[in-house]
């Protein structure tokens, strides 16, 4: 019966967004004749004019990024003139409108089940030990009390921070090791997505739970966890009333990861001294040698059999994003079990194919989003600059990604959160099979 009914309701969904979607077309072309062509041909250009004025803005200094500029906030000034001094602005709203429920609709016929990994009960743990870095996330450890709220709850906390006259941190693998080494029987970490990894890596060598306490400053590992990122002092609920998660753990050259392996652009980026201090500023000030070749490197890739050849940028993910992200700014994984990397490569030579690629999205020469279980890098370079989960290494090629499937256990509170279902991709030939065909 509920299968009965979910296919019901795909089928629904689907004729609605049929329907959505030819009131869009209809509202473009019948009430101004020409008005429709109008309306899709100004659009189109305005976005292609805005994505070249964002490279020249990226790709250029002095005269040629002010024209840049320029072009990126005046191309859509100049379109939504064009629609008020014709009249066709209600046209354009009306039929957008309709295009975004047909869309919102296409989604809800396509939403399958959720997979994500399912959770088992977990044990209290007796001996957990707990690293915290009271600087990370601005100081979250301090502003929630966490080493008060988990000494109460029996954890043994150990705080991070620099050693020694030349100010460097202490070893957190190795701080976990003689934990593990002392009876410890769950590590935890509040601080960055970084140290999160080295320590998982040593809790699955020992086949121990992980706790992940979001006090990093982005947490996308908790994020699609989903553990609640706005008080990290909830994820220390698992410590009482927890249950366990299986989830797939990253390599790169022997080292951890739980997100994200960037190369190229923004791995050169984050190399800079001074990137910590002045991010934006630092960006813009390497992006054109970066992206015309005068000072980054260019990348060739080998993801599975798919051969990917002078790349600009690569991100490398533990299981692949729900949609293109490729700076990892947003976005979200439905799952951690898949047992496959997410790949997003981006290779861009000028105006007219970043234009391109902001028409066409993931149809574009420019794009390519794909899915494998092992990752080779490589570059005519003797080291290659390489940003793990955000942080800065060089390494030499090439350099090998993969996965060890289910290989952490990670610990989190039964009442959390949750993170958003899996958007499928929109494919409207199955909108039609869904809305007229047979199951």
């Amino acid at each position: 019966m509920e299968r009965i009914r979910a296919r019901a309701g795909a089928r629904l969904f689907a004729r609605c967004a049929l329907l959505c979607a030819a009131a869009a077309v209809v509202a473009l072309f019948v009430p101004f004749g020409g008005g429709g062509v109008f309306i899709v041909v100004v659009g189109l250009v305005g976005l292609a004019l805005c994505a070249a004025g964002g490279w020249w803005f990226l790709a250029h200094r002095g005269p040629v990024r002010l024209l840049g500029a320029l072009l990126g906030v005046g191309a859509p000034v100049a379109v939504l003139v064009l629609y008020l001094d014709d009249g066709l602005w209600r046209t354009a709203l009306g039929s957008l409108l309709l295009w975004a429920a047909a869309l919102i609709c296409a989604r809800k016929a396509l939403r399958r089940p959720d997979h994500r990994s399912r959770a088992r009960p977990a044990a209290r743990p007796r001996r957990p030990v707990l690293l915290m870095n009271p600087k990370s996330g601005g100081g979250k450890v301090g502003r929630f009390g966490l080493v008060e709220k988990a000494e109460a709850l029996g954890a043994r906390v150990v705080l991070l921070g620099p050693t020694g006259p030349d100010g460097e941190f202490q070893d957190v693998a190795e701080l976990a090791r003689s934990a593990v080494a002392d009876g410890a029987d769950l590590l935890g970490v509040a601080g960055g997505d970084g140290t999160q990894a080295l320590v998982a890596a040593v809790a699955a060598e020992h086949d121990l739970p992980f706790l992940v306490i979001s006090a990093g400053t982005r947490n996308h590992f908790a994020l699609d966890l989903g553990l609640d990122r706005a008080d990290p002092s909830r994820c220390l609920d698992a410590l009482t009333d927890g249950e366990e998660l299986r989830v797939d753990l990253g390599d790169v050259a022997g080292r951890p990861f739980v997100n994200t392996v960037s190369f190229g652009v923004y791995a050169d980026v984050v190399q800079r001294p001074e990137y910590r201090d002045a991010k934006a500023e630092t960006a813009l000030s390497v992006m054109p040698d970066l992206l015309t070749g005068e000072a980054g490197v260019r990348l060739d890739a080998r993801v599975g059999t798919t051969e990917l050849s002078a790349q600009q940028a690569l991100l490398v993910s533990n299981n692949p994003y729900a949609s293109p992200d490729p700076f990892g700014t947003g976005g979200h994984r439905p799952r951690l079990d898949g047992g496959k990397l997410g790949v997003i490569a981006i290779r861009v030579e000028g105006a007219a194919q970043a234009a391109d690629l902001a028409v066409r999205g993931s149809s574009s020469t420019g794009l390519n989003v794909l899915t494998a279980r092992r990752v080779e890098v490589t570059a005519k370079v003797d080291t290659l600059p390489v940003a793990v989960d955000g942080e800065a290494l060089t390494l030499p090629p090439p350099v090998t990604c993969t996965l060890r499937p289910r290989a952490l256990r990670v610990l989190v509170p039964r009442d959390r959160p949750g993170t958003a279902p899996p958007s499928q991709p929109l494919n409207w030939y199955r909108i039609v099979v869904l809305a007229f065909g047979r199951h």
